[in-house]
């Protein structure tokens, strides 16, 4: 194995946000070297309040966690065709709800908690 760097092109085949291997939000690139391929990513974006360590890092990484939370999905290409509840007026989306759950995600309220810890 060489462990030599080098710079290549690449094609990115997929890109993925998810949290279905480890239970947290990390997401993914799939490169194409033509004839061979790489993956790239992994890291953690986002520790959900099930973790021992929790705590809010990203505002980006808790709003893609908790929508995807909300939509029952583990991947955000997933998302696509779910079916959420939404409390909104005809201007603006105060949060939306998980379908069957009593589990809303109103990013104004929970981003704004989170800053005061």
């Amino acid at each position: 194995m060489n462990d030599t760097v080098t710079i290549k092109n690449a094609i990115i085949k997929s890109a993925t946000i998810t949290t279905h291997d480890r239970g947290f939000l990390d997401c993914w690139l799939d490169l194409d070297y033509g004839g061979s391929g790489q993956g790239f990513g992994g890291f953690v974006l986002y520790l959900p309040e099930s973790f021992d360590h929790h705590r809010l890092m990203s505002p980006a990484g808790h709003f893609i966690y908790r929508v995807m939370e909300i939509a029952g999905v583990e991947s955000w290409k997933e998302l696509e065709g779910k079916p959420i509840r939404v409390k909104s007026s005809f201007s603006h989306i105060d949060a939306i709800g998980h379908i069957l759950n009593d589990d809303w995600f109103n990013p104004e309220s929970e981003l704004k908690a989170r800053e005061e810890i």
